[in-house]
């Protein structure tokens, strides 16, 4: 006989099923004996007598004939609670020791480090397990919602050149080329932007992106996905269109209960944002307790430079008086270009922030597609001529007609976060790094073998 799932059992009252899954827990009543089994579609009840004895977790095969229960045994609880299995033959096919934790609950009260080490049972727990399936579908609706609007997935290299964007690079050193590093991307910005040099004019993937940051609430150490699009022939306002319509669809599609606020979403300016709520990524909700409410709204009209201590612009040479409040390719709003020369601080960026619920879930601006502009840009945050030409590729491709583009790139774990009310991003990752830069299960980092350092020609010391 093959396997059935739980979920289909409810469709074979009276007829015999091979059940294969996990022990959700037992209730020994003496001669008979109540075995909840578990997969991945849901929990079935199954009852027998003389059975051998399991310990909660193991993994078993069942069969039996599916049968109503008694009309005073119904459970309304699980969605098999009319139906259980007379056990006929029960086999144990892996027992499970006693677990570090309690996985019945929300786990909230354990350790964070504790949970990470045994990621696999934590995420057997059914709020984790409902977070991951949850991301999948959304990842998934994503897919196909910007397949049917005429955009071309493309994946970009994971193995790429450290360039000074603002964050700190992970790097990778090459054995091929001893002395020199990869980098991994904080985000396929420069990618997506020759794509449009490339003519495909609609991009999209779901992108991994790796920053050297420290860790918060909304925001992973070491690496976490976007949904990365971007777009040719466009005005920011066929952006905010766009990307306001498929999270409007994602909402309706996959969490019907939640209710959207306001529609179309509110516009805010960053200096509204900034007098009127004290920040700018504002949680809107008329009630802040109320988990069903998205708030979402967009923040534009960001000033293109910050005026700041260059130390705080960590690639920076020290003696520039500007650095980007967004990123070194955010083209400046149209009316503002004239200030570049005369008064940077007055210039507006064409940047676009996505709010939702007070977290920043998405953020993107129109892109510079002329040399000139891009290269003033960089003379203004301080630029060496060693600098300018890490981004001479870049130039170079806009020599050869560009068009003009912008995109966005929602964070995919912030929006799941932050529409389910999770306190962390972690809680929306299969394997999240931990605060302190461990990644779940493995013991990563770790020391390299003397080997692969001398094959790397690398040496290192220790502080």
């Amino acid at each position: 006989m093959e396997r059935t799932l739980v979920v289909d059992c409810q469709k074979k009252i009276g007829e015999k099923v091979v059940l294969m899954g996990w022990v959700n827990s037992v209730r020994d009543h003496g001669k008979i004996t109540f075995i909840d089994l578990r997969d991945r579609t849901g929990v079935i009840q199954t009852v027998g007598q003389e059975l051998p004895k399991v310990s909660g977790e193991s993994v078993i095969e069942i069969k039996g004939k599916v049968a109503n229960r008694p009309e005073n045994l119904i459970n309304p609880n699980i969605d098999t609670g009319k139906i259980e299995v007379s056990i006929e033959d029960l086999k144990v096919i892996t027992t499970a020791q006693e677990l570090p934790f309690p996985i019945d609950g929300d786990g909230y009260d354990i350790e964070e480090n504790l949970r990470n080490k045994f990621r696999y049972l934590d995420l057997r727990r059914p709020r984790m397990a409902r977070n991951i399936r949850v991301r999948s579908k959304v990842a998934q609706f994503m897919r196909n919602w910007l397949t049917k609007h005429d955009f071309v997935e493309v994946e970009t290299p994971i193995l790429t050149k450290t360039t000074p964007e603002g964050a700190r690079d992970f790097l990778v050193p090459s054995r091929l080329q001893q002395g020199k590093f990869y980098a991994l991307p904080q985000s396929p910005q420069q990618y997506k932007q020759l794509l449009m040099v490339a003519g495909f004019e609609r991009y999209f993937q779901l992108a991994r992106c790796f920053r050297d940051e420290d860790p918060r609430a909304d925001r992973a150490y070491g690496e976490f996905t976007q949904l990365d699009l971007e777009m040719s022939f466009v005005e920011q306002e066929d952006i905010l269109q766009l990307a306001e319509e498929l999270f409007t669809e994602i909402v309706k599609e996959i969490f019907p209960d939640k209710k959207i606020a306001k529609s179309p979403w509110p516009r805010i300016s960053h200096k509204e944002a900034k007098e009127k709520y004290g920040n700018d990524k504002p949680d809107l909700r008329r009630d802040k307790k109320d988990p069903d409410e998205l708030a979402f709204c967009w923040i534009v009209d960001f000033p293109l430079f910050t005026e700041q201590s260059k130390e705080d612009y960590y690639h920076g040479s020290g003696s520039a008086k500007w650095a980007p409040s967004h990123h070194i390719f955010t083209a400046p709003h149209p009316d503002d270009v004239k200030f570049l020369e005369s008064d940077p601080g007055k210039v507006r960026g064409l940047q676009h922030d996505m709010v939702l619920n007070g977290f920043e879930v998405g953020g993107g601006s129109i892109r510079i597609h002329d040399p000139k502009v891009q290269s003033k840009v960089f003379e203004l945050i301080g630029f060496s001529e060693k600098q300018k030409k890490e981004f001479e590729h870049m130039l170079t491709a806009f020599t050869y007609g560009v068009p003009p583009h912008g995109g966005i790139a929602p964070g995919l774990d912030r929006f799941v976060m932050a529409v389910l009310g999770e306190p962390s991003v972690r809680e929306v990752m299969a394997y999240p790094t931990s605060a302190s830069g461990q990644t779940a299960v493995l013991d990563a980092p770790s020391e390299a073998a003397e080997e692969q350092l001398k094959e790397l020609g690398i040496k290192t010391s220790k502080k």
